[in-house]
């Protein structure tokens, strides 16, 4: 039996850019471009890279929240792109998501009691009574009083919202969550919390998850595996150990390069990347990173690098590694 629990494999997801009184397209953005990776039963798969690399709009379409172009998305053994909404709406109990801002993904409107019971309503899983009885469990789980099941968003903290929208993602007893940047708007003295009730619902439950973030810190910690996305393009896929002693790609270097270390002493040479971020209507032909890196050379302005197998199962996207194969 397996133990790969989703694949993606070649997905891509332009969005049209219109402009004029007639919405003529007038080009495309290539938000996610050929992208491919798989992840475990019970791994933590990280997703890094700058704002606006295509990390969300990743997240969005493997829960077909946003609808790919093209390419496979195989969970649990099963093409959910090929499913009808129906279809879609009831696997949607083996996925589900924590979102970046709290109190804009919980309805100021119902109370949390409402918020947390809707998966069992939407799905029939449980009868009123019993939805009570879960949400009271979930509650008490997820680290909040059994007693504030009336309350409303409103009367709790950023980090209070965050468990509610937590226990919400649990409800069904899903088998991948995704979570996308879902420490980024609390206070520190938070973060630390969640991030260890995020692991222990992990061991509790045998969860996977995608975790997606611009701090490279959390991202060790929490993840197994980490992959690095540059301009919708996945450039580097390898285990965290690997990855932050062993990186590859030039975009790779200079993102770890700038995480800063808690101790005065020890100096770090911070790498800065030349030029401007290109824009992604227009990404420059080959790779996209060239612009940008020290090493280009004249084949990375006619090819992309595809992802290769540089050893210990971790992959780069670099003609230096492909050009250093051919001549060794």
């Amino acid at each position: 039996m397996s133990d790969t629990l989703l694949e993606v494999k070649n997905v891509k997801k332009y969005f049209k850019l219109k402009s004029g009184i007639f919405s003529r397209r007038r080009g495309w953005v290539k938000a996610v471009d050929d992208v491919s990776f798989s992840v475990k039963k019970g791994e933590t798969f990280g997703l890094v890279g700058e704002s606006g690399c295509g990390k969300s709009t990743v997240s969005r379409v493997i829960l077909r929240l946003t609808q790919a172009n093209s390419g496979q998305i195989i969970f649990d053994g099963e093409d959910i792109l090929k499913l009808s909404n129906k279809e879609m709406r009831e696997k949607r109990r083996l996925m589900q998501m924590v979102f970046q801002k709290p109190f804009e993904s919980l309805n100021p409107r119902v109370t949390i009691g409402d918020i947390i019971g809707s998966p069992f309503e939407i799905h029939k899983a449980a009868s009123r009574k019993e939805k009570k009885r879960k949400v009271q469990e979930l509650l008490a789980y997820v680290g909040l009083e059994p007693r504030y099941i009336n309350r409303y968003p409103h009367e709790f903290s950023g980090g209070q919202r965050q468990r509610i929208g937590i226990a919400r993602a649990i409800a069904l007893r899903p088998k991948l969550i995704i979570c996308d940047e879902p420490i980024s708007a609390l206070d520190v003295s938070i973060q630390a919390q969640i991030l260890n009730l995020l692991k222990d619902m992990q061991k509790d439950f045998g969860l996977s998850y995608i975790f997606i973030s611009h701090n490279l810190s959390v991202v060790k910690y929490m993840s197994n595996r980490i992959a690095v996305m540059y301009m919708g393009k996945i450039v580097e896929i390898a285990s965290k150990e690997e990855l932050y002693k062993n990186n590859k790609h030039p975009y790779t270097k200079a993102l770890l390069s700038a995480i800063p270390i808690p101790d005065i002493d020890i100096k770090k040479e911070r790498i800065l990347l030349k030029g401007d971020l290109p824009s992604p209507i227009n990404p420059p032909e080959g790779c996209r990173f060239r612009t940008r890196c020290e090493y280009a050379m004249r084949i990375c302005a006619q090819s992309y690098p595809a992802l290769m197998d540089v050893g210990n199962n971790h992959f780069v996207a670099c003609h230096l590694y492909h050009e250093a194969i051919k001549s060794g």
